[in-house]
């Protein structure tokens, strides 16, 4: 089989509702919201369009497409500058140390505070793989073809990328760290606000949250257990998330407690080692090294699993992959070795 990755367009609205079905809550970037998912693909079509390269707030989808097919199998998203519309809200984990003399105690207590730290960064999120796609490491290109969209198109992002990582939710598709904190205050579940956050944006969090830190050891076991904790299914992409650079620093989701991961936008590995270089050549079967191939700008951009050899300024790649991309001799293409 052969897969790419591709733009998306609102001819996909059907493939990712159905993809959406199958998140099982909890995944506030792909809501099983048709009208919402319109929203994103319209906003994202006007991102592909503009041609200016600077940073504003926009969204881009990604797809990914079985070429044998024309099944959609996945999706992934970018977003350029989180919290112009409305803001972005995090709890960071922090600490108050107190100490008393006459009991000569010191007491340190670890509190979560109400940020917006996070705001102006750029963010990969809205990861999804098809159930039965999950091997052969379509979730590894998913995933990597992001980073060589934003080396492709570099001034459109900012200078920090972070990826929310979705906490643990129950097998009742209920949050813990929700049910303890935001529950107590919104009258909501965390289905009801995650879908509402999904549909309408998180203003109402501004509204109604609490400003106030507060104390971790005040919740429940349950809440406190899944403080900064990836869901089980997020593990593998946590472990992704590192290999390229981004780090846990204490920032987590205010619906699910799940970590929020952070790293410089040109320090992440596969956006400092990617290599822009012109197709001189096809390899012989057999040859050269694996890698990520892209090519193309904006709407035209496409990225792949294939065969690269470098030499000097520049590249030779394997003909299913200049067949799959669509790429002659002359055309500049990006890559990263997988």
């Amino acid at each position: 089989m052969s897969f790419i990755i591709r733009a998306a367009t609102r001819d996909d609205l059907q493939h990712l509702y159905e993809m959406a079905k199958l998140t099982g809550g909890g995944f506030t970037n792909l809501p099983p919201d048709r009208p919402s998912l319109t929203a994103k693909l319209d906003l994202s079509t006007k991102a592909f369009e503009r041609t200016d390269d600077t940073l504003e707030d926009e969204t881009f989808v990604l797809i990914l497409e079985n070429t044998e097919t024309g099944e959609v199998r996945g999706t992934s998203q970018l977003f350029t500058q989180v919290g112009q519309k409305w803001p972005f809200y995090s709890y960071r984990i922090t600490s108050l140390t107190q100490h008393s003399k006459e009991l000569n105690r010191t007491m340190r207590a670890d509190m979560l505070s109400l940020v917006n730290d996070l705001e102006g960064s750029s963010e990969v999120g809205g990861l999804f793989l098809h159930p039965s796609e999950r091997a052969g490491g379509l979730g590894l290109l998913l995933a990597r073809s992001r980073y060589l969209f934003i080396a492709a198109h570099r001034p459109r992002f900012g200078d920090q990328i972070l990826a929310e990582l979705r906490g643990i939710i129950d097998e009742k598709g209920g949050s813990p760290f929700w049910d303890a904190i935001g529950g107590r205050f919104f009258g909501m579940s965390f289905q009801e606000a995650d879908e509402f956050n999904a549909i309408h944006g998180n203003q109402f969090i501004a509204d109604l949250m609490p400003k106030h830190p507060v104390y971790i050891s005040m919740l429940e076991d349950g809440a406190r257990k899944v403080i900064g904790l990836p869901h089980p299914n997020g593990r593998a992409a946590m472990r992704m998330l590192e290999n390229e650079g981004f780090a846990y620093h204490q920032y987590v989701d205010i619906f699910d407690g799940g970590p929020s991961m952070t790293a410089r936008t040109d320090q992440v590995r596969s956006i400092r080692d990617a290599v822009e270089m012109s197709l001189d050549g096809l390899l012989d079967e057999g040859t050269g090294e694996k890698a990520l191939i892209a090519t193309g700008h904006l709407a035209s951009f496409r990225c792949c699993y294939g065969n690269r050899m470098l030499e000097d300024d520049s590249i030779r790649v394997d003909p299913m992959t200049a067949k799959a991309l669509n790429i002659t001799d002359g055309d500049m293409v990006w890559s990263i070795a997988r």
